[in-house]
Formats: structure tokens, sequence, C-alpha cells
């Protein structure tokens, strides 16, 4: 479909079309005309919009509808007390292959586990007990040895806690607790 020259508005030096160069005059672009949005435009685009943003809620409810669903991970041997000293840490993999956590001993009978994939982009943590804090070297991020909250730096959520128990000499895993807050 062709258009009247008259039809197009201005160029955008203002002269008129046959003093613009030749690419301008072969392929004339009605800029005012191009930059138009409809209202009928403007309404699919909220459409599409809220739709896909329906469609995202939907697909975070059924994840945590199908987390929910999960069974309870298994109780896991972790170490036996003796492969632990006071202050030490110890890495094992809870509650499948590709999740690695770390088990630290604080003190003579306080167990702490977590995950050891940092909440902000899942580098690794390390234990730094003598200053009671779990370090993540990749952007600098702080998360306290007690509880495993974000103290500083990018990550926002806490480390995912690993609930251990003390069986006689041996240490078990015995469940995930992902937190938020």
């Amino acid at each position: 479909m062709t258009r009247d020259h008259d039809e197009l508005s201005l160029a955008p030096d203002g002269l008129p079309l046959c003093q613009q160069p030749q690419w301008r005059q072969d392929f004339p672009i009605d800029v005012a005309q191009d930059n138009y949005v409809s209202r009928r435009e403007f309404a699919k685009f909220l459409v599409l919009i809220s739709s896909a943003f329906s469609a995202g809620q939907f697909w975070i409810l059924f994840k945590n509808w199908q987390r929910n669903q999960a069974a309870a991970p298994p109780v896991q041997k972790i170490a036996n007390l003796a492969d632990i000293p006071v202050g030490g840490t110890l890495l094992f993999r809870y509650p499948n292959e590709h999740e690695p956590c770390i088990l630290v001993r604080p003190d003579e009978n306080t167990f702490v586990a977590y995950s050891q994939k940092c909440t902000h982009l899942s580098c690794a943590v390390i234990p730094n007990v003598a200053e009671n804090k779990i370090v993540c070297p990749c952007h600098q991020g702080y998360f306290s040895l007690d509880e495993g909250r974000p103290l500083a730096g990018p990550p926002q959520r806490p480390l995912p806690r690993i609930h251990v128990e003390v069986q006689g000499d041996e240490v078990f895993a015995i469940s995930v607790e992902l937190r938020s807050i």
C-alpha cells in the first residue's frame, strides 16, 4: 500500500519530502504514525502482560504445592561425634547428592547445619567459627552462624537450615527448613 506524500508528517529535520535525502524519500517513515499506540494495541498489551503475570503467580503456587506434597527427606547419618572437633566443620550432602551442606560444631554440645549454597547466587559459603559467621566469598555476604540469617552483603534470605539430632555418638540430619525471613 502506498501512501500519498502529503499524508506523511514532517521529517525530523522539518524539511519537505522533496528536499530530504534519497534514502528518506525511498523509505518514508511517518514517525508520528509509527509511534502512535491505539487503545486496542494498548489493551492487548495490558491483557498480555496481565496474563503473563497471572501465569507466573499460578506457577509459584503450583511449585509451593508440589514442594509441600513431596515426602519428607530421609534421616541420614552425617558423622560420628569424634569426626568433628569443637570449632570444626564437616561437609556433607543432604537430602540428595546435589545439595551440599555444612555441619558446624561451635561448642561441645551444639551442632548447627546449613545448606552450603548462598541465598544470593548459590556460591559456596564458608563457616568462620572464630568470628561466629558464615561467609560467602563471592560477594562478601555474611550470615549468622547461630541462626543462618543474613548479617551483611547482598543476601536477603537466611540459609536453609538442616535440623540435626545427636543419637549416641552419631549426628543425623533429620529435616530441611526452607526459610524466607
